[in-house]
């Protein structure tokens, strides 16, 4: 776990600092804490990270950003500095890469808005459960985007065959066998969020007792898991992986102790969690800080969407999208079910964090998605 630990932070800054994000908000919600009988609940709202609108941000440009530095470093002879990403020397070999990767909308999108910035070239491939509006978005940052049949994991093999045809780099959330650095760097970029928690929980004086991380292949729940165990120790707050119950690949590998690729099945509401093999690099460290695995249902993702924007409470309103309010799904299942409840001992001291990752990134669909959740019992 030493590349997701303190001391990457400053290197991981310094590669993000042509990249345009700012420090997100850390929200308590109080009226909704007192209704389900906790101490505190705090939403990190990534919704605001960015004109992305997502957690992404951080992530794919980091490693874009680390790519195009290394293949200067070779290209020049020398070792290249971040500061020197935008320095004309750097950009002349920046505009021989073509960069590539597969993605569900979000990680796409960070990838593509960073490869413009840097001077890159990039193809994305989406597969056939990505909206319109969501690919139109990649496309409007520069980026060629190819849509292609089947699922996420269909999208990823096919984009790293197309790389391999021809010499393009993949820059991918998800790692296999013999491809693990980059998405090791797509992982660091989310320290930046996880050191803002530590520091924002910090002001608060309150300790973290219990955090619900969603999870596709893993690399962002693992990011964080690692990063939270390493300042905390032995004080670390439980980490419990929320995933689509349609898209489970984490919870089944919990369930065989192995990393497990699962069979694809229906379409998930959470369509940015919508992954049916665990990343090598996320399950490895996963297996060792997770404390426990939940799945929720669609109707429970947009309950929880529904709670984050009620706006007839006290509590903020935060726009959530339907991917993004998965961990707070996952907290609110695990406090309606007393044998969950039980396991977790979640009760009235309880501080528990969730990860809003991302908001209306797709907003026509948001908004029909917020009138059903708004309509549920």
């Amino acid at each position: 776990m030493k590349p997701f630990t303190p001391a990457s932070l400053d290197q991981v800054r310094s590669h993000l600092q042509c990249i345009d994000y700012k420090v997100t908000p850390l929200f308590s919600l109080p009226e909704l804490a007192a209704e389900r009988g906790v101490g505190a609940i705090f939403v990190k709202d990534e919704s605001q990270r960015s004109t992305l609108k997502s957690f992404k941000a951080l992530g794919g440009a980091h490693a874009v950003v680390r790519v195009v530095l290394q293949e200067a470093s070779k290209g020049l002879g020398r070792t290249v500095e971040p500061d020197e990403i935008l320095t004309p020397e750097v950009q002349k070999v920046a505009a021989s890469l073509t960069i590539t990767c597969a993605t569900d909308g979000n990680h796409g999108r960070s990838v593509a808005a960073a490869a413009k910035v840097v001077g890159c070239r990039s193809v994305i491939y989406v597969h056939a459960g990505v909206s319109e509006s969501r690919a139109a978005a990649i496309a409007a940052l520069g980026a060629e985007v190819e849509r292609v049949a089947g699922s996420y994991d269909d999208s990823v093999a096919y984009a790293s065959e197309a790389a391999s045809q021809n010499q393009w780099i993949v820059v991918s959330d998800t790692s296999w066998p013999g491809y693990e650095e980059i998405p090791t760097w797509v992982m660091q970029g989310y320290l930046v969020m996880a050191d803002e928690v530590v520091q924002q929980v910090e002001t608060s004086g309150r300790s973290l007792t219990h955090v619900f991380l969603q999870a596709g292949v893993g690399g962002f729940a693992a990011a964080l898991a690692a990063y939270f165990t390493s300042v905390y120790g032995d004080l670390a707050p439980q980490i419990i992986v929320v995933e689509p119950e349609k898209a489970a690949c984490i919870y089944e590998s919990a369930v065989k102790g192995e990393a497990t690729k699962i069979d694809h099945g229906e379409a998930t509401v959470m369509a940015m969690l919508e992954c049916y093999e665990p990343s090598m690099v996320a399950w490895r460290i996963l297996q060792e800080t997770a404390t426990a695995f939940v799945t929720i249902s669609d109707e429970e993702a947009l309950y929880a969407m529904a709670a984050l924007a009620r706006d007839q409470s006290s509590d903020p309103v935060i726009e959530g999208g339907e991917s993004g309010a998965a961990s707070l799904g996952g907290l609110l299942v695990a406090l309606e079910d007393p044998e969950i409840k039980q396991s977790l001992r979640l009760n009235k001291d309880s501080v528990a964090l969730v990860i809003n990752t991302e908001g209306a990134t797709d907003p026509e669909l948001y908004a029909q998605l917020l009138a059903q959740a708004k309509a549920l019992p």
